[in-house]
């Protein structure tokens, strides 16, 4: 088990103002398996796992379509990362892990 399996609460900066994000993590080797939820919906997601840092692409349909690139490094109780989200840019996401 990866340090950063887990529960996480995460915010994303994105220009709509602060994104609350619950996200679940399992990795199995160099996969990972897990759910994102927030106010844009919830979703399973599944990506590439590096030791403590995963990668992987979340569809949202609020406040329009779109597929996000998102990846994220647990250092402790502590996860940083980025959310991209196309010509909108790249977003700041940290998180706690969650009790």
């Amino acid at each position: 088990m990866a340090d950063i399996d887990g529960s996480w609460d995460c915010t994303v900066k994105s220009p709509l103002g602060d994104q609350k994000l619950h996200i679940t993590i399992k990795t199995d080797g160099d996969a990972f398996t897990g759910q994102a939820s927030g106010a844009m919906g919830a979703s399973d997601i599944s990506g590439q796992a590096n030791g403590d840092a995963v990668s992987f692409q979340m569809h949202v349909s609020v406040p329009m379509p779109m597929t996000l690139d998102c990846q994220a490094t647990a250092e402790g109780d502590t996860l940083t990362g980025t959310v991209g989200a196309g010509a909108f840019g790249s977003f700041p996401l940290s998180g706690t892990r969650a009790a």
